[in-house]
């Protein structure tokens, strides 16, 4: 019997482990599954609290609709009826002077047409002017490895870029746009630059993928994004799961691998998956020909901090989601979502209940990390009243604080990850390194990861059987 342990049980780990069953199953492999997790329940960043008759999530909210991975994992799962998707509306960028609406027909705040560009509240004519060279400017120098702050001013210009784009990606990637490359992010804005010699077109030929379903970008379900963690765990039926219990050492030796559990116990195993993230990588390997490497691998923090209110979440602009402040606005935080209003299923009565995010590029981060949950609460009402005028006391409050546990892609990211896979591949024979630390932070990238990492041992299974 071959073993593969899975350390880390986050969406990548579950993912690795339920395509593994699903292959070993179609192709009647004897293998022993094992997944170890410190926590005492699975999910690593999905985790759903309900708190009255708020449903809060305390990590990722939801999962990009238009990836075409996530639909037939959700009807395998029998996940097709709880699927729940974005309420409609209008998100703003909150500005020295007030709430300003970011263009309806816009991805990722870039303008899909013209219209989109001229109707902007956030771009002086002047800068909508210069957004305007991306039609006859071509491409000459740009590639997949270069900045994508770089290559959207050099054809959108910096006005655009700083003023509507930049709010909304750093939004997304906890990270300054210029330490961000095309290829980590959207690859494709390089790939409709070249094909139709401009950004804005590209995104308008294409538009049916980003704005269509009736503007319904993102899914959850009716009780939270944890029903799918909680129904892969289910469907892990070939697992053994082992929660509450840190995997501390990882050690060769002749049959393969020998993973030391926290209360003692040793796991023998073929193939290791480690999908906890490149810190616990390094401390489970204390492997210093590794360290520079994957020190080398930048994470960001953020808190998060509900608060959920008596009040009915109609006194909220009447079209809005949601707000991403501007640099240098009088708030603290740096995003706030509406989300009775983004998300009904969050608020069965309908009342009032918001998200606020502060990360750690942040000016402000480092006092608010050593703040009270009841201090940053304050902290949070006080940019809600300035930002929407609201008074009125929350009855409840969630504070999560993320500790250097949120990837952050910078321009060499790419190549120390090839760099880490070649060492790897010497240095740890069948030990693969998988999840958002590495190949993608969403979920459904989570989800991809998990699916190839499964197929890679497979394959690497089948063609040692076959050698022997």
């Amino acid at each position: 019997m071959v073993t593969t342990v899975v350390i880390g049980g986050g969406i990548t780990g579950l993912s690795t482990l339920y395509y593994l069953q699903k292959e070993a199953r179609q192709c009647d492999l004897d293998m022993q599954l094992v997944l170890v997790e410190s926590d005492e329940i699975l999910g690593g960043k999905i985790r759903t609290l309900s708190n009255g008759e708020f449903i809060m999530e305390t990590g990722a909210d939801s999962i990009v609709a238009r990836k075409t991975n996530v639909a037939p994992l959700l009807e395998e799962l029998g996940l097709t009826e709880e699927v729940v998707y974005n309420a409609t509306g209008t998100s703003y960028i909150y500005t020295e002077a007030g709430l300003k609406k970011i263009p309806a027909d816009s991805v990722f705040g870039i303008p899909t047409d013209l219209r989109s560009l001229a109707e902007s509240e956030l771009v002086s004519a002047e800068g909508k002017v210069e957004a305007l060279k991306d039609l006859y400017i071509p491409n000459e120098t740009f590639e997949e490895k270069d900045s994508l702050g770089l290559f959207l001013e050099a054809f959108l210009g910096k006005e655009l870029v700083d003023k509507q784009i930049a709010p909304v990606i750093s939004g997304v990637y906890s990270g300054d746009l210029h330490d961000l490359t095309i290829a980590s992010t959207f690859p494709y804005l390089l790939e409709y630059k070249n094909k139709y010699g401009s950004i804005i077109k590209g995104l308008g030929e294409n538009r049916h993928i980003y704005l269509g379903a009736s503007n319904k970008k993102f899914i959850s379900f009716k009780s939270g994004v944890s029903t799918l963690i909680d129904r892969m765990e289910q469907r892990l039926e070939d697992t053994l799961i082992y929660k509450g219990v840190k995997a501390e050492t990882l050690r060769k030796s002749e049959e393969g691998y020998v993973i030391t559990l926290a209360d003692g116990r040793e796991l023998k195993t073929d193939y290791v998956v480690l999908s906890g993230g490149s810190h616990q990588t390094q401390e489970l390997l204390q492997d210093y020909s590794l360290t520079n490497q994957l020190a080398q691998l930048h994470t960001k923090s953020m808190i998060s901090i509900y608060l959920g209110f008596d009040v009915m979440d109609s006194q909220l602009p009447s079209d809005g989601t949601g707000f991403i402040t501007a640099k240098n606005s009088d708030l603290m935080c740096d995003a706030c979502t509406w989300t009775s209003r983004k998300w009904e299923h969050t608020s069965k009565e309908r009342r009032l209940l918001l998200r606020l995010f502060y990360k750690s590029s942040n000016p402000a981060y480092d006092q608010l990390m050593n703040m009270t949950e009841e201090e940053l609460t304050e902290v949070a009402m006080m940019d809600i009243h300035k930002s929407l005028g609201l008074a009125a006391r929350p009855i409840t409050y969630e504070v999560t604080k993320w500790h250097n546990n949120m990837p952050n892609y910078h321009l060499k990211h790419r190549e120390i990850v090839d760099s880490l896979e070649t060492a790897f591949e010497h240095r740890y024979p069948n030990v693969l390194l998988a999840g958002c630390s590495y190949y993608g932070v969403g979920i459904p990238d989570c989800i991809s990861n998990g699916e190839k990492t499964a197929h890679e041992i497979v394959t690497r299974l089948k063609q040692n059987q076959q050698d022997a």
